[in-house]
């Protein structure tokens, strides 16, 4: 049989019409169940709603397993606020014996809020779990009334507290304060009057059309392994009371993507329960926020900077007289003692201020400040976390050979911490400066998931150099530190300690007393997975950084390489 075509282009338009609803019906579907299944569910909660308030919504942050299984770091978590209207309440002694046999209330504090008349509401219980909340609403008491609520939680407790931040007040807003919280707020807020959009714009632009704050609206998904921060922060936890340190602090990061496993400090705090503490300059974090003069894990840098510079080589040598006096000021090795002709390996295995010195004499100052403002030094390295310093690299711009001396073994110069690690990133991950980041990708509420991981990385140092570089400081640990103590016969670690004097803001100059010890190492330092930061402020009893810092670091790599099953490299 054979149709009219007009027939066929009627059985035809309707097939596609019949298919583009299915394909809306299906999106519609997707939308109120996925993308928006949370605001349908939050409105058959209204009836627990005041009506004067919407509920406080806000994205989450995971943690990342070493299988990639993501874990809570920050969430939200549900309950009920118990208030009264006294207006309505006629019988408060029969009102409070019948509520306190549910839960523990002050008599005389529930008799006075219930005896305000002219107050239609008063609060008497917060965060009421939902079986609580029922045995409440079973009582059917008259002026009694049950409020859902939301509130930050933390179920990590203090794990990763000065990377995450929290959530507190800004006036009456309700905001992130600190950390992550804070650096992706507009990520992590929520806009409770643009929940719902036009349908149609929504089906067939792909995504959901969405104006204002709300475009980029999500979760955010971190590097943080929680098993490798819980070791972390225990491992300072000991060192802080160990040495009655003021502070101690620790990073973990991969040298070659910038990607941050763990970053901690103590002593921390519980964001469940922030209000215990009473200084608030506690809650910033240091490792970003806070310079310091790294003393003499900076002298790496300086001999790369000589080495691919071609002034000098691992076999070059120098006269080692103990001291140098430059501009009327005269610098010493730590020990104040000379050496004589020593090569530049001695000059890192003994940690020589003199050497180091040599080296950037022989660069000179203008190439010296070039390759430390090429390595990152006194400008933010871009991390994903607020307030990051630039560091005080202001000496390097005096002209005197003095101050590029000091600077060349750390002295003299402020840094961040996460400043120090780009740069020492580059010794080992083959002479690329690397973006320090803490947050892989965006989970956004249209379902569409964002890496936010850079890919391209600036070339600092030549790889000869850093080859060069990473063997001389995997002697530093065979051999030197400690007399090679802590040498791994089946991995090569590369790793030098630093001590530093402390700045006196008040009479000038440095303490005497006073010191700043940081330990830094990659490995395997050939093909580095891992570089480790760690530092501590006036730790007490101890002169040396190798005494205070080598052990906590030696376990922390031996953990992460049975952790993450690390082959031998030699």
């Amino acid at each position: 049989m054979k149709f009219h075509p007009q027939f066929l282009f009627r059985i035809r338009f309707i097939s596609v019409c019949a298919t583009l609803l299915g394909v809306l019906l299906v999106g519609k579907l997707y939308v109120v169940q996925i993308v928006q299944g949370n605001f349908y569910r939050d409105k058959a909660d209204r009836q627990y709603s005041r009506p004067d308030q919407d509920e406080w919504d806000r994205g989450s942050i995971y943690f990342q397993m070493r299988d990639k299984t993501r874990v809570s770091a920050a969430t939200l978590k549900s309950g009920f606020t118990l208030a009264i209207n006294p207006r309505e309440i006629k019988n408060p002694e029969g009102t409070y014996v019948a509520l306190s046999k549910i839960i523990t209330l002050d008599k005389t504090e529930f008799l006075v809020k219930a005896g305000k008349k002219n107050d239609p509401y008063e609060e008497l219980a917060k965060r009421l779990p939902s079986e609580t909340a029922g045995q409440i609403s079973a009582l059917k008491q008259n002026g009694v009334s049950l409020f859902k609520e939301r509130w930050r939680l933390y179920p990590g407790g203090s794990l990763s507290a000065h990377l995450l931040g929290f959530v507190g007040f800004d006036g009456d807003l309700l905001t992130g304060r600190y950390g992550l919280e804070r650096y992706y707020n507009d990520v992590l807020s929520r806009d409770s009057k643009t929940v719902y959009k036009n349908f149609f714009a929504e089906i067939f632009s792909g995504v959901k059309k969405v104006v204002g704050p709300e475009r980029s609206e999500g979760d955010i998904v971190t590097s943080i392994e929680p098993t490798v921060a819980h070791f972390l922060e225990d491992t300072l936890s000991t060192l802080e009371e160990n040495y009655d340190a003021d502070r101690v602090g620790g990073i973990i990061m991969d040298p070659k993507t910038g990607r941050i496993y763990a970053m901690a400090l103590s002593p921390t705090f519980d964001p469940n329960d922030f209000g215990n503490v009473k200084n608030v300059g506690h809650f910033s974090n240091a490792l970003v926020e806070g310079v310091y003069e790294m003393g003499s894990i900076l002298k790496p840098i300086t001999m790369a900077a000589g080495i691919d510079a071609g002034v000098v080589t691992a076999t070059s040598t120098y006269y080692d007289a103990g001291s140098l006096t430059l501009n009327g000021k005269t610098i010493s090795n730590f020990d104040g003692k000379g050496r004589g002709q020593v090569d530049m390996q001695e000059v890192l295995s003994q940690s020589l201020n003199t050497g180091a010195a040599t080296v950037a004499l022989k660069l000179g100052k203008d190439r010296f400040r070039a390759y430390f403002r090429e390595l990152g030094l006194g400008e933010e390295t871009g991390i994903d976390l607020p307030g990051e310093a630039s560091g005080l690299i202001r000496n390097l711009e005096s002209g005197r050979d003095i101050e590029l001396v000091t600077a060349s073994y750390g002295q003299g110069i402020a840094l961040t911490p996460i400043q120090t690690v780009r740069a020492l990133a580059s010794l080992g991950n083959g002479g690329f400066l690397v973006t320090p980041h803490v947050v892989t990708e965006i989970k956004y509420k249209t379902g569409i998931t964002r890496s936010v991981e850079e890919s391209t990385y600036k070339p600092v140092l030549k790889p000869g150099t850093s080859e060069e570089i990473s063997r001389m400081l995997v002697k530093v640990v065979d051999t030197a530190l400690l007399e090679g103590k802590y040498k791994m016969p089946r991995h090569s670690i590369a790793a030098k300690t630093g001590t530093a004097l402390i700045a006196n803001p008040a009479g000038g100059g440095y303490f005497e007393d006073r010191f700043l010890h940081s330990f830094f190492g990659y490995f395997p330092a050939y093909d580095p997975k891992f570089i480790v930061f760690l530092y501590a402020v006036e730790p007490k009893g101890v002169a040396f950084a190798s005494h205070t810092l080598t052990e906590p670091f030696m376990n922390i790599t031996k953990f992460l390489i049975n952790y993450y099953e690390i082959p031998p490299d030699r």
